[in-house]
């Protein structure tokens, strides 16, 4: 298994970008191509090798991707599992207590007075957008946004340029992208924190406000079952790594050929994370104390949503699912949701909900991981 002695550097450059993969990669020619999911089985079986590459470049690097770099003050904030249990629950408590302060309006708690952040959007988002940048001012600093038109990453000018212009005039960075290849560059080369706002491989700012709403909910994470219901995407990837950290179980039920990386997976697991892969949604759900669903086709697939509506029946998260979960058991999405197709205009509406609170909490959480890049906890 040569391939296994490559540099993944290497190998993200010889195949299609796919956002299973830990690091998503542009062809050859430097274009973004859609999921690979014509051909499962060769997509399959091209990203365990791969994969099997990048998990143990992972496990070698304290950021968690090739030649990643600390900045020169502060931390980045790549992924999950960057951070050990203890820094994640600080980061947590931390987020709660902002949350209190800036319900009561407390206008002199001003951490970021003075520091400006770029935001780097090649995918676009309303929630992502609006979160950091009204959570960043409402806590004294200053927001920059640069969209798709703006900074065209890897075309118009080199990422790593990018990085260490802006790094230059900004405190802090964050972004939102496709290619999971071009945060870890932009990591690389920044000399001051690099936030992840989403790529297609992962999203952990979601993540820790999911985890934050758990918490206001249920009063704890470790010991429950959380179960998602859908593709297993980028969600998923870092809820994956975030079960390696805290003791929950966390199931992805999903179509056969829609799994999360397996390679993900398995990092977890040996880090003593309970995770798995179910295909039967309504057993899944039993016992569940979360039940999570997102769209079934991201940006960048929906030229292939009729087909995924036709594989995914059987996984929507409706009245019927919930009751299988039960009552005490909470809904959440990461929203924008497409009711009536994930889930049910009767689920994202009913007692059970909490998605805008979760969806206010993205706000707060990334305060409270903005908080401790910075060294302002």
């Amino acid at each position: 298994m040569k391939v296994l002695n490559a540099p993944v550097s290497e190998l993200v450059h010889t195949r299609t970008s796919c956002p299973r993969a830990a690091l998503p990669c542009r062809s050859p020619t430097g274009d973004l191509r859609r999921s690979c999911r014509v051909n499962a089985p060769l997509r399959r079986q091209r990203n365990t090798l791969v994969m099997a590459a990048a998990a143990v470049e992972q496990k070698t690097k304290t950021y968690t991707g090739k030649g990643v770099r600390p900045p020169k003050v502060g931390k980045h904030f790549l992924h999950i599992d960057d951070f050990s249990k203890e820094e994640l629950w600080e980061m947590l408590q931390t987020s709660m207590k902002v949350k209190e302060k800036l319900k009561n309006r407390d206008e002199s708690y001003k951490p970021f007075a003075g520091l400006t952040m770029a935001m780097i959007f090649t995918k676009p988002s309303m929630r992502t957008r609006v979160s950091f940048e009204t959570g960043f001012f409402r806590l004294g600093g200053h927001a920059i946004y640069l969209g798709p038109d703006t900074i065209q990453i890897g075309k118009r000018e080199a990422t790593k340029d990018i990085a260490r212009v802006l790094a230059r005039y900004n405190d802090v960075l964050m972004a939102r992208l496709f290619a999971h290849e071009d945060l870890l560059e932009l990591a690389d080369y920044s000399d001051v924190p690099v936030i992840n706002g989403l790529t297609d491989y992962n999203h952990p700012c979601q993540i820790m406000a999911d985890a934050l709403t758990i918490l206001e909910c249920k009063g704890k994470l470790e010991g429950l079952k959380v179960v998602y219901v859908g593709d297993g995407n980028n969600i998923v990837h870092s809820w994956i790594r975030l079960a390696a950290k805290f003791d929950f179980e966390f199931v992805c039920a999903c179509p056969k050929g829609y799994e999360p990386d397996e390679a993900t997976m398995e990092l977890a697991r040996e880090a003593g994370g309970k995770v798995s892969v179910s295909y039967d949604p309504m057993e899944a759900v039993k016992g569940a104390d979360v039940v999570y669903t997102d769209v079934w086709a991201s940006m960048g697939q929906k030229e292939e949503a009729a087909e995924r509506r036709r594989v995914f029946q059987g996984f929507q998260v409706n009245e019927e699912m919930m009751a299988a979960a039960g009552k005490d058991a909470l809904f959440l999405h990461c929203l924008p949701a497409e009711r009536g197709t994930e889930t049910t205009d009767g689920v994202v509406e009913g007692a059970q909900s909490k998605v805008f609170q979760e969806a206010e909490n993205r706000m707060h959480a990334q305060n409270g991981i903005l908080l401790h890049c910075l060294g302002k906890a």
